[in-house]
């Protein structure tokens, strides 16, 4: 592999960033530098330590990186809970984006332990 963006984690994790954007750009404004800015930072985070856990090429490293992502995965989780929770959108608009973090945070999982049980 020769770049993390041949990493299809990380592909996911940009097309989580987009999606979070799209489902964002519904809330009310006032939301701007509150959950909006929150769910967008998370979900940024994500494809974002992927990538520069990737660049360190330590594995002890790398792994420390992945763990942040998945930490992010949890938080922006907890924020879609709250959006629907508040009514900023509903159960249906979530669902696209919690699939699609879902499937990254498998992807994350099975990567971290790929990692972590090598010798």
């Amino acid at each position: 592999m020769q770049s993390y963006q041949d990493l299809i984690v990380w592909q996911r994790g940009v097309e989580l960033v987009a999606e979070v954007y799209r489902l964002t750009r519904k809330f009310p404004k006032e939301e701007m530098f509150g959950l909006i800015s929150q769910m967008r930072r998370a979900a940024v985070s994500i494809p974002a330590n992927i990538a520069e856990g990737f660049a360190r090429k330590h594995r002890a490293e790398y792994v420390q990186f992945l763990r942040v992502a998945f930490g992010s995965g949890a938080e922006l989780e907890t924020h879609l809970i709250l959006a629907e929770k508040l009514q900023f959108v509903s159960r249906v608009e979530v669902s696209k984006t919690a699939g699609l973090l879902n499937e990254t945070m498998r992807m994350l999982n099975k990567l971290l332990s790929s990692l972590v049980a090598k010798p």
